[in-house]
């Protein structure tokens, strides 16, 4: 049974997927400092990334302020994690499997790396 709205609901998913996606970052972050030969073009792709992304979640948590939204881990096991979604009174617990997750933080990331390469600037050829 669902106890939120469709609206409210995915605003607070959002908010929790994009999270774990700034986490992923910033790992990728630290992890390409160790062992990429010419790392400037990756480090800034994912320096626009996270700009991206931090700025969204900016925008989500004053949703989630103006709406009184609260997401907050509730149970976490070795196959599945628990979410306690609550927004005005009204809960409701979602379980998610873990490949689940992991596929909604990729596909987070995959938008956030094209709307990045967008702002990039085209590159003549090398044969030019």
């Amino acid at each position: 049974m669902r106890y939120l709205k469709r609206e409210e609901l995915q605003i607070a998913s959002r908010f929790l997927f994009l999270s774990m996606a700034i986490i992923v970052i910033r790992k990728d972050m630290k992890s390409i400092n160790l062992g990429v030969k010419i790392e400037e073009p990756y480090l800034n792709l994912l320096e626009k990334m996270l700009l991206q992304a931090l700025n969204e979640r900016k925008e989500l948590r004053k949703d989630m302020r103006d709406k009184k939204i609260q997401v907050h881990l509730e149970k976490k096991d070795g196959m599945f994690t628990s979410y306690l979604f609550i927004c005005q009174g009204r809960e409701e617990i979602r379980s998610y499997f873990h490949p689940a997750i992991r596929k909604k933080v990729e596909n987070i990331l995959q938008e956030l790396m094209i709307r990045a390469l967008q702002q990039f600037p085209p590159y003549a050829s090398a044969n030019s």
